[in-house]
């Protein structure tokens, strides 16, 4: 009998990543959970562990802070042999899950492009040999990062992903930035990591019933047009498809509703994403290659 497969979803403990969690569980998968706050783990860990019929590991880190990433790491490569499926989901909208907009954080960057986009990238290289041991010649490891329409939007520095701009200082230009960072993200993901049988993929889930939704009067109105604005758990359904059908192991490819979707030159350019790439890398302390 084959092992359940093992994945880790980071910003697992609300919204997206716990409604995909609790579905991806019911299918028989050891599901892991990152989060940062420490009761909506708890609860998280209870509802995740219902729903597959096993205790739940949960793990927190503040991706706020880069030395709790490299920590959280640390923790899941003891505890963790391989992984099948890692969901790059963890992110926020300033004033949404915190009040400060064009904040720095301890490491001296950007509060949203740090948290967006530079925590999972190195969460993400501090496991990747974990990724590659989850890797079979008939079943690749799958790597899926949330995106979102924001991306379209975004004026992103790929030279400096996360300095501290004057640009960064609307909410939504900030995530816009770093939403722009995880769709070139994706495509330089899946020009590296071909070789080590690792599939990157990027999704958008719609508009989402969530803090997000709460804090923004543009999801307000939304709110108004019937059916425009989804639940977790529908919102959620692209991101499991992702991680279970053999359909959806397009290296790159960026999603919507199970199906491919458009996303702005800026965030598909491969020159833009290599340098991404190069200046993340050295912005979190990591050497090429």
């Amino acid at each position: 009998m084959a092992l359940p497969r093992t994945v880790v979803i980071t910003g697992g403990s609300s919204g997206i990543g716990l409604a995909a969690a609790c579905a991806l569980a019911r299918r028989g998968d050891e599901v892991v959970v990152v989060g940062r706050n420490p009761d909506h783990l708890r609860r998280a860990a209870s509802r995740v562990g219902e729903a597959g019929g096993r205790t739940s590991r949960t793990y927190r880190a503040d991706f706020a802070v880069l030395a709790e990433v490299r920590h959280v790491a640390e923790r899941l490569r003891a505890d963790l042999e391989r992984i099948d499926v890692f969901v790059n989901n963890a992110g926020l909208l300033a004033g949404a899950h915190r009040p400060i907009v064009g904040a720095t954080t301890v490491d001296g960057f950007d509060l949203t492009l740090q948290v967006n986009h530079l925590a999972g990238f190195l969460l993400i290289h501090l496991l990747l040999d974990r990724l590659r041991a989850g890797a079979e010649p008939d079943a690749p490891a799958r790597l899926i990062t949330t995106g979102s329409l924001a991306e379209s939007w975004g004026w992103l520095d790929v030279d400096r992903p996360a300095a501290a701009l004057a640009r960064y200082r609307s909410r939504w230009l900030a995530y816009g930035a770093s939403k722009q960072a995880n769709l070139l993200f994706t495509v330089e993901a899946a020009r590296r990591f071909a070789a080590d049988g690792i599939v990157p993929t990027c999704f958008f889930p719609g508009l989402v019933q969530s803090r997000f939704a709460r804090s923004s009067v543009l999801f307000g109105v939304a709110r108004l047009v019937p059916g425009l604005v989804r639940s977790p758990a529908a919102a959620a359904d692209t991101l499991v498809w992702l991680a279970t059908d053999p359909a959806a192991l397009v290296p790159g490819g960026y999603f919507a509703f199970r199906t491919p979707f458009v996303a702005s030159p800026r965030s598909t350019d491969p020159q833009r994403a290599t340098r991404l790439w190069r200046a993340s890398l050295a912005a979190v302390g990591l050497a090429e290659g």
